[in-house]
């Protein structure tokens, strides 16, 4: 079978990495892809966004999955407009359509999803500009620190804890006034902040019945210790050591059971991954998010520790047989470091070369934001590159990811040296 995936950065090219390991899988294909899957797959010129150049590379190459990988298509609608393609009905999406894609695409509209279906969350309340001074008046009546998130997609920048009141009324104003966030913020929730340790669960669904893949805990912050910029993820360890067979349990019955439940009840299709973002407050899990596709960095440790034919689940889904299956994970544990650019999340250049990407390794380097130009892999992002090392137990594990990260080197390259500092 020949697959498309959609996306350029490191969980595309984890995709790549597992789906070439199958011997289900023909030719495949990367849209826009990095100079990473270049090695293993054919990067196309197209913009995911692009659904006609999309549609007609899917019909030139004769391709029946479509594996997309970031959000912004998703809650655009690419699923249904391959659904709703008289000549694109044999292929399958992995990815949900827009209507359940809201769940990402719309802060307000997940809470109410989980208000509807009991699954725990923080309490919150929604506000728009013309309702500001109502939305200053709740703050006050809140305990510090105060939790503002902008409502649509702000690339994972959307969200402010602040714990001045009157800072946190100025940032309503101009979330809500001045666009802080673009259209996104055109309606902010504002919730409880909740105090625990952050995990990330990730479901594989057909819509009909959900295979749950190994946790993970990723590192949002620039700085060590956890301080600083929030970024788009810095590292990730699975498995998640806190997580007991009993939090797991909770997990499943409280939250992953519901939430599949609360689709089908509600009269949504979902076909694809569902990323919960939790929190751990004392013995009892709460969601704080859902994202309608697989993470990053976080695939970078999920995706090694599953021993499954990945391609295999995905036809599983196709046919709405994975209740069939069950998920194999590896005993071991993955790590994965990030390596970024030298200013990133702030401002950064591009164009960097990257050298030491040759040398033989048992880690993983799995490429972000490169670029192939002639010979050289080139940096052409803020995330640059995730190395994946694996052993038996977490130190291990990071030990590799450093020792290979020590072999590599581009101007400006930073990444921490704490991942993990937390377990």
């Amino acid at each position: 079978m020949n697959v498309l995936i959609l996306g350029g950065g490191g969980r595309e090219h984890t995709f790549c990495w597992k789906l070439s390991q199958s011997p289900l899988c023909n030719q495949m294909y990367v849209a826009p892809g990095n100079a990473g899957t270049a090695s293993i797959a054919q990067n196309l010129a197209i913009d995911p966004m692009d659904f006609e150049a999309v549609k007609a590379w899917v019909k030139r190459a004769n391709i029946e999955l479509v594996v997309v990988g970031p959000e912004a298509p998703l809650v655009a609608g690419i699923h249904d407009y391959f659904k709703e393609s008289s000549d694109m009905n044999h292929v399958t999406v992995i990815g949900p359509e827009k209507a359940a894609a809201q769940l990402e695409g719309s802060k307000e509209f997940a809470k109410k999803f989980m208000q509807r279906h009991n699954i725990p969350t923080a309490q919150y309340a929604s506000f728009t500009a013309k309702t500001l001074s109502e939305g200053k008046a709740f703050l006050e009546k809140m305990q510090p620190p105060y939790v503002l998130k902008a409502d649509g997609l702000a690339a994972g920048k959307g969200v402010l804890i602040l714990d001045n009141l009157s800072h946190a009324q100025a940032e309503l104003e101009s979330m809500l006034l001045e666009e802080k966030f673009g259209s996104a913020s055109n309606k902010v929730v504002i919730e409880e902040f909740l105090s625990g340790i952050e995990l990330s669960a990730f479901v594989l669904t057909d819509g009909e019945s959900a295979l749950t893949l190994p946790m993970a805990k990723d590192y949002k912050r620039i700085g060590e210790g956890d301080k600083g910029l929030n970024t788009g993820g810095m590292g990730a360890i699975s498995p998640v050591p806190f997580v007991t067979p009993e939090f797991e349990k909770k997990i499943n019955e409280r939250i992953i059971q519901p939430t599949i439940t609360g689709l089908k009840k509600d009269g949504i299709p979902y076909q694809g991954f569902v990323f919960i973002g939790l929190i751990k407050v004392g013995d009892d899990p709460f969601v704080i998010e859902y994202n309608v596709r697989m993470g990053d960095p976080e695939t970078e440790v999920v995706l090694p520790r599953v021993e499954n034919d990945l391609m295999d689940l995905f036809l599983a889904v196709k046919s709405k047989n994975l209740h069939q299956k069950t998920i194999k994970e590896a005993q071991e544990t993955a790590c994965t470091v990030m390596a970024v650019s030298g200013g990133y999340p702030e401002a950064y250049e591009k164009g960097k070369i990257i050298q030491g990407l040759n040398k033989k390794s048992e880690a993983i380097v799995f490429h972000a934001g490169t670029q192939l130009k002639e010979k050289d892999i080139l940096t052409n992002g803020g995330r640059v590159l995730s190395v994946t090392g694996r052993g038996n137990n977490m130190n291990d594990a990071l030990k590799q990811s450093y020792q290979r990260l020590a072999e590599i080197d581009f101007e400006g390259m930073y990444f921490r040296q704490d991942i993990g500092f937390d377990l």
